[in-house]
């Protein structure tokens, strides 16, 4: 008997003209790790929440959920907490209690679980994850990674026979997205729970998988092994292309060029490890002896490469500033200094709690650094917070809601003083035309960046402060972002984004810093600083490093290969 069953699955949202799903039919049997991919609005989110009635949607629904044979909706609710464990996207959205050891025991205590077994099952679940040190710790001072680890664990501590994630590392920074999934697959493995993923970045999962599910429109169109799938997505020029593992993009772009060297189906390269014998066998044996084409692909590196304007002043400068939530809490940042160009599309990485979206607070006036100095287009700003408010900075929080207040997307825009003409041509901008007459609260996660950057685009500003702009978005969003961006920067708009996405930093900023312990311990253009990063850098980087030290994408990799095989015909 199949584990999970949707058969003949419809479910339309309460008030929408047409369905979300639209008869899905998928079988998940007992062990399986299984990926579901898909564009934004296609569906992934809506089908996991049907496992769990207390997350799903309001709505009308056809067809059925099964669960271990039983309509999901008929499990009490001791029953389903026991059955299917979900983690969500936003880690914060998960944490109830005040102390990690609270938190651990919650669910364990709303079963009914005796206070023997709930020792032990604490106990296993802090020493599974590598907790202990941290035990009894508030919720509120973890890092990012470490609440989304603390959801993984409160959950895997219930016992489920099943565990649904929803996008869980997309707030995680690159290094603890892999520690967080790697722990997801010694899930699967070595205890034999059945995993189930909604994912938009692929690179690190699909050498896990069992399968990739794909989703579009509502409905089902692929599902099959990872690697047959990823290839049959790549020949397509599928939009789903550019999440697919680096090594699996850069053999597609080759496959007609240059046969050298080719595996069969069955072994197509998934992984940073399969990607380098693979091109071992493309490539000449000497190290470095290829270097990556210049400028990398997309429009950020031509300005990077433009004189600078001596003349104006850089658009932020933070010099030797220190700051502390708190009296007696540690600094945040500690002596840091970091200059931002006029005109420049700037990206500071780093992981959770380094002090990234607290450098974005300083710079537009939310926090007053205790020492040191914050200039805004040469200005020193004042000792008042409020004087922030006037030099048209304008700050995307990593919870766009945070600057939602009205009842419909039109009246998010129109708030901002903006004419009928204006909103419309913006909502189209941005992608969000259609959506309009939407609550912005029912969006989902990146059709709410969308409209927050929508919003904050109407006010002209000089400076755009962005965290994580691109969680949530998918790929083709992302390129939209990125096209947007773009502009904004030809025509003077500064752009400082904060991003664990590593993949868009390397194509399209004109420089990159590292965030530290609180200070910039690194920075470059991109192909400067990724080459010269090992783990701060992306899969194709790390991939390539032995062939191409400064190969950031799978293009520059496609490109080397192309001209060898040329030279060599």
């Amino acid at each position: 008997m199949a584990l999970l069953a949707f058969e003949h699955l419809t479910f339309t949202y309460a008030g929408a003209p047409s369905p979300a799903l639209c008869d899905v039919g998928l079988v998940v049997e007992p062990g399986e790790y299984v990926v579901l991919a898909g564009l934004s609005g296609c569906g992934k989110t809506t089908l996991l929440r049907q496992l769990k009635p207390a997350l799903a949607p309001a709505g009308e629904r056809s067809g059925r959920v099964l669960v271990n044979g039983t309509e999901v909706d008929a499990l009490p609710l001791h029953g389903q907490a026991r059955t299917v464990g979900f983690v969500l996207q936003d880690p914060d959205d998960q944490i109830v209690c005040d102390t990690v050891l609270a938190e651990l025991a919650f669910g364990l205590e709303n079963i009914g679980c005796d206070r023997d077994a709930m020792g032990l099952r604490v106990a296993e679940a802090a020493n599974f994850f590598g907790m202990q040190e941290w035990l009894h710790r508030s919720t509120a001072s973890l890092s990012g990674g470490q609440k989304q680890l603390l959801n993984l664990a409160a959950v895997m501590a219930l016992e489920p026979a099943v565990l649904v994630l929803d996008e869980p590392t997309s707030q995680l920074d690159p290094v603890a997205a892999r520690s967080f999934l790697a722990l997801v697959r010694r899930i699967n493995r070595e205890l034999g729970v059945t995993v189930v993923m909604a994912e938009h970045h692929l690179e690190e999962v699909l050498a896990d998988a069992d399968r990739l599910v794909v989703m579009e429109g509502g409905r089902i169109v692929a599902d099959g092994a990872p690697r047959v799938v990823g290839a049959r997505l790549c020949a397509e020029r599928h939009p789903l292309g550019p999440a697919l593992p680096a090594a699996l993009q850069a053999y597609e772009g080759l496959r007609l060029v240059a046969p050298r060297g080719m595996a069969s189906a069955d072994l197509l390269p998934l992984t940073v490890r399969e990607g380098r014998l693979w091109l071992q066998r493309q490539l000449p044996a000497d190290p470095g002896s290829l270097v990556a084409p210049d400028p990398a692909p997309g429009p950020a590196p031509e300005r990077a490469s433009q004189p600078a304007d001596t003349d104006v002043p850089p658009a932020l400068a933070l010099r030797d500033v220190r700051f502390r939530y708190d009296r007696n809490a540690p600094d945040v940042l500690r002596d840091l200094s970091l200059t931002v160009p006029t005109g420049s599309l700037f990206a500071l990485v780093g992981g959770n709690g380094s002090g990234k979206s607290t450098v974005l607070k300083a710079a537009c006036g939310l926090v007053r650094p205790y020492r040191g100095s914050v200039s805004l287009f040469g200005r020193k700003r004042g000792r008042r917070v409020a004087d922030g408010a006037t030099t048209g900075v304008a700050l995307l929080p990593q919870d766009p809601t945070l600057l939602f207040a009205r009842g419909t997307v039109g009246a998010e825009l129109a708030e901002m003083g903006a004419d009928d003409a204006a909103v419309a041509a913006m909502a189209e901008q941005c992608h969000i035309g259609g959506l309009l007459g939407s609550h912005p609260l029912d969006l989902s996660g990146g059709q709410r960046q969308q409209v927050a950057l929508a919003k904050l685009l109407l006010a002209d500003p000089r400076l755009l402060l962005l965290d994580e702009p691109t969680k949530g978005l998918d790929v083709a969003a992302k390129a939209a972002l990125a096209t947007q961006l773009t502009a904004l920067a030809a025509r003077g708009v500064t752009v400082l984004l904060v991003s664990h996405d590593l993949e868009f930093c390397a194509r399209f900023a004109d420089a990159v810093a590292l965030l530290f312990d609180g200070a910039v311990v690194s920075h470059g253009t991109p192909r400067r600083f990724f080459a010269g990063a090992r783990f701060y850098t992306t899969a194709a980087n790390r991939m390539a490093r032995d062939r191409i030290p400064e190969a950031l994408t799978p293009e520059d990799i496609v490109a080397c290969c192309r001209e060898e095989a040329a030279h060599g015909a």
